[in-house]
């Protein structure tokens, strides 16, 4: 068989498999999608657990802030930002609160130290994010509190919630919309390791380690 004759034949092949299918697919181009916090359902957390007293401050609303930006088929490649006004943080008692953002600690008149934050760098995750199943993930960034960061890595799982449009209708006055992630994360600090020390007569009544949680939701908005 001649070759321009051969060439012809397999172009013609080619193009049948392609026709039925029978052809490898080409990948899939990348779905980056973009996520903002949805704060009427998220929260962040820390705990101080001392020998003497445990206490718990929340924060919610307003009072927390985040992007996201993530591919499910590749969620390794995630990037984002989380962060938290410690003016809206509040554990229970008020003197406890003032003293918590004096001078002698995270100083929140100073705006740059008003915020905690924590900017999601790389995610170790192994697959893709199936919709409806919970995901373990390590995140890996960078938590910055009174200007001063410090790397972090977060023990997680992350929820893909794909809403179908009947579901979208019945939930978008909530704002939810028809893709939504939910990603709940824990992981430790300290306040040493950012610049800030616990007086002496204090420390049986405040832990230098603090235990910090998120329970976020995220929903597309592009």
């Amino acid at each position: 068989m001649r070759t321009s004759t051969m060439r012809r034949y397999v172009a013609v092949v080619v193009a049948l498999l392609v026709a039925v299918g029978i052809a490898p697919a080409l990948p899939a181009a990348a779905d980056v999608m973009t996520f903002k916090l949805l704060t009427n359902y998220s929260q962040a957390s820390f705990r101080s657990d001392a020998p003497l007293e445990t206490f718990v401050g929340t924060s919610a609303l307003e009072g927390i802030q985040g992007t996201l930006t993530v591919d499910p088929a590749k969620p390794d490649d995630a990037r984002g930002n989380v962060r938290v006004d410690m003016n809206r943080v509040t554990t229970g008692i008020e003197k406890r609160d003032a003293d918590m953002r004096s001078k002698n600690y995270l100083d929140t008149e100073v705006e740059a130290n008003r915020w905690v934050t924590f900017e999601v760098q790389r995610v170790e995750v192994t697959g893709p994010l199936v919709p409806g199943k919970e995901t373990p993930a390590k995140v890996h960034g960078i938590l910055t509190i009174k200007q001063k960061a410090v790397p972090k890595v977060a023990e997680a799982t992350v929820t893909y919630i794909k809403l179908t449009p009947e579901q979208v209708e019945s939930q978008k006055r909530f704002g939810f919309t028809g893709d939504n992630l939910k990603v709940k994360a824990k992981w430790t600090a300290t306040f040493t390791e950012h610049g800030i020390q616990v007086p002496q007569l204090l420390f049986l009544k405040v832990a230098n380690e603090i235990q910090m949680a998120t329970d976020l939701v995220f929903v597309r908005t592009q």
